[in-house]
């Protein structure tokens, strides 16, 4: 009975404390820390994305943004916890494709819905990936292609999400080669297992290895577009290093969400932060060496965008044959 009694009491002041979240003002939002979830260990694009955002961020609203990493399953883990959490704007997600539509396509069983568990709030970076090899690896394209085809089934690639595996799927089938893959839960994790000979060649952002293959350690054959990429202006698209245009550009991108719910005002003010932080060119600057090509836009372009990218790699999973467990 006390316990009743005490829960009675507090009945109360919990529901005053809802009503006073749910009813904050866009204008004193953020009044505490605010979190973004990304769903990769420190060091790839994505956490080096976040993590420049999350300081302009923290400089303009006068609070702290605090970036936590949670790696796993493709980044459904980090996404099915993120959905659940109170739709209030302190806690923001670092979406990829891979989140909001590989995913989907490749998971029967996914424990969130894109498009019914998050808010959307803006398309945030397109990256440059790039096909690398070690500095004793082949000087070219062409040369890794030889090599392949002269070893069937002995070379092998990695990559840390669906949607690099599926670039290096695309890439082994137009070139005609037998490669098989290694998987890796994340960029830094994938450009490690290139450093220590557990694969022959990756594909992955630029972010996580410019620094590598500026100081010799490593060789990018290709770019997987044909956007510029100042961090690196010598290496060539893979469409023309391979003469295939059918690898023109099959590249990553990366967006910011919230969880379903989370109010308009408060999703367009995030939005309208993340645009205005772009249009400084020492922030686009910063991002550009890491071979991130920043991009904003409005929920609603974001999801069209969403829907493009639904339809173009659902055929090429559908053609690519690939079964996940």
């Amino acid at each position: 009975m006390r316990y009743l009694a005490r829960l009675l009491l507090l009945a109360p002041m919990l529901a005053l404390a809802t009503v006073a979240v749910a009813q904050e003002r866009p204008e004193s939002y953020p009044s505490r820390p605010v979190k973004i979830v990304v769903p990769f260990p420190a060091g790839g694009p994505t956490d080096i994305l976040s993590r420049v955002v999350a300081q302009r961020l923290s400089e303009v609203w006068g609070q702290p943004v605090v970036i936590e990493n949670q790696p796993g399953a493709n980044t459904a883990i980090a996404a099915a916890r993120v959905a659940k959490q109170a739709p209030d704007g302190y806690t923001l997600f670092a979406a990829m494709d891979v989140t909001m539509v590989l995913n989907p396509l490749t998971n029967k069983n996914l424990s969130y819905a894109p498009l019914k568990d998050f808010s959307l709030i803006s398309l945030a970076a397109k990256n440059t990936s790039l096909l690398t090899v070690r500095a004793d690896g082949p000087k070219s394209v062409q040369e890794l292609i030889a090599r392949a085809k002269a070893n069937p089934g002995k070379l092998n690639y990695g990559a840390g999400i669906i949607t690099t595996r599926l670039a290096g799927y695309l890439f082994n089938r137009e070139a005609g080669i037998d490669v098989q893959y290694i998987p890796f839960n994340g960029s830094a994790p994938t450009v490690q297992g290139l450093l220590t000979g557990a694969v022959d060649y990756i594909v992955d952002g630029t972010a996580s290895h410019v620094s590598l293959i500026k100081s010799g350690q490593l060789r990018a054959l290709a770019k997987l577009n044909s956007r510029p990429l100042p961090a690196l202006p010598d290496v060539r698209p893979l469409s023309v290093e391979a003469g295939n245009p059918a690898l023109d550009d099959i590249s990553t991108w990366i967006g910011f969400v919230a969880p379903a719910g989370t109010p308009r005002p408060i999703v367009e003010k995030i939005q309208r932060e993340v645009a205005a932080m772009y249009r400084d060119p020492v922030i686009a600057e910063t991002l550009q060496k890491s071979g991130i090509s920043a991009v904003s836009s409005t929920p609603e372009e974001f999801d069209v965008f969403l829907r493009k990218e639904t339809d173009r790699w659902g055929k090429v999973f559908k053609d690519s044959g690939i079964q996940l467990n």
